[in-house]
């Protein structure tokens, strides 16, 4: 089964997913031919000597600099700052780029991946859900495939397996409802950041996982499903299911309903990102539905959790509406990380941003809707 894996290039190597794409190429011997990340150079140096990569390239100069002196004795390239990582993406071979680096930062990587001729393995979220036309566009120009990492689009991408395009009634995308499910709005106004780091059954980084407690990540991921699946927004609904079992799911015009169930780990989405449509053996254990027990399903609370219908609603708008509100939550969340705003404070502004800035549906083209994030950045910081 080993000729049916692709090289692949792995961007965001350092955090979760990406070192889980790492785990995926070890156990299947797939051969990656580049790294990339943004400041932690001792684990890039460990990963490409590792993995034996062609080149590597870190976003932050002084980084590049350091991973150069640390790789000296061989002969990977190293690139350095964001227009580094772009000429790597250009100039080194592979047949598929796992995009697994954060926020906005990701977009351009995507589009230059795209436009140098590799399929795209996608975790980075805000690619889509800041310029999905422009990226959806350029794939299908290029007649290149874009696999989705998410748990949630990996499920359904799966499940769309069962039925056509013009079968399907809706997508179902299930949340695990974070750590304050349950909780109102009056209960959280003490939370702190600690409280909200603990996500009951993924382990991710610190800002996905802030955005899971807000709910603001579900309404990145229906965002996201729209543009990749070609459903409009209103035949996405969200289920809270705590067990995280059930990745997500198709109901088609039958109404039967298809769901894509395993454990809870990202590998497997990894793995199936590069080896569909088929499948391989598995990195990830069995799932055993009698210790699991039982399965739960519940309506998001988007009175307490308003930023699920605001997504909605931005993405209803169009035009960079939802480049807005990504830029507003990522400057929010970092404050509230950086314990400057509270918890509630947090979704206010991302609201208050975005329903101030309804000139940004007319914002098309890439560079009107880099100018929409700026804007909507500086308006954030304003709040703080």
């Amino acid at each position: 089964m080993m000729h049916m894996f692709p090289t692949v290039m792995i961007l965001g190597s350092t955090g979760s997913v990406g070192e889980q794409a790492i785990d995926v190429a070890k156990q299947h011997g797939i051969r990656v031919t580049a790294l990339c990340a943004h400041k932690n150079f001792k684990r890039v140096a460990e990963q490409a000597r590792e993995l034996h990569v062609t080149a590597a390239a870190m976003t932050d100069e002084q980084a590049a600099a350091a991973l150069r002196l640390s790789l000296a004795d061989t002969d990977i390239k190293v690139y350095g700052g964001e227009e580094g990582i772009l000429a790597m993406i250009e100039e080194v071979d592979a047949e598929f780029a796992v995009n697994a680096i954060l926020g906005e930062a990701g977009l351009r990587p995507t589009l230059s991946v795209l436009s140098s001729g590799k399929h795209l393995a996608l975790a980075n979220k805000e690619s889509l859900v800041v310029a999905g036309e422009l990226v959806m566009a350029s794939a299908k120009q290029q007649g290149l495939r874009i696999t989705p990492v998410d748990s949630e689009h990996s499920a359904i991408f799966q499940a769309l397996r069962a039925g056509k395009q013009s079968e399907i009634k809706r997508l179902i995308l299930t949340a695990s409802g974070g750590p304050f499910f349950g909780k109102k709005r009056t209960e959280l106004s003490h939370i702190t950041v600690d409280d909200t780091l603990a996500h009951p059954t993924w382990q991710m980084g610190a800002k996905i996982t802030v955005d899971s407690a807000t709910l603001m990540n579900k309404g990145f991921e229906v965002i996201e499903a729209a543009h990749l699946f070609g459903v409009p927004a209103d035949k996405i609904d969200v289920v809270v299911h705590r067990e995280s079992i059930i990745h997500s799911m198709v109901e088609y015009i039958d109404n039967s309903v298809i769901a894509q169930m395993s454990v809870p780990d990202m590998r497997l989405c990894v793995q199936y990102a590069l080896t569909a449509p088929h499948r391989t053996e598995a990195v990830i254990p069995p799932l055993d539905l009698l210790q699991v027990g039982k399965l739960s399903f519940a309506a998001p609370d988007t009175e307490t959790f308003p930023l699920l219908s605001l997504a909605k609603r931005a993405f209803s708008l169009g035009g960079a509406m939802s480049a807005a509100l990504n830029a507003a939550n990522e400057i929010a969340v970092a404050a509230f990380l950086a314990r400057r705003i509270s918890f509630l404070k947090l979704s206010d502004i991302v609201l208050r941003v975005t329903e101030d800035m309804p000139h940004a549906a007319r914002a098309h083209t890439l560079c009107e809707i880099l100018d929409i994030d700026r804007e909507a950045r500086e308006r954030a910081l304003a709040l703080i």
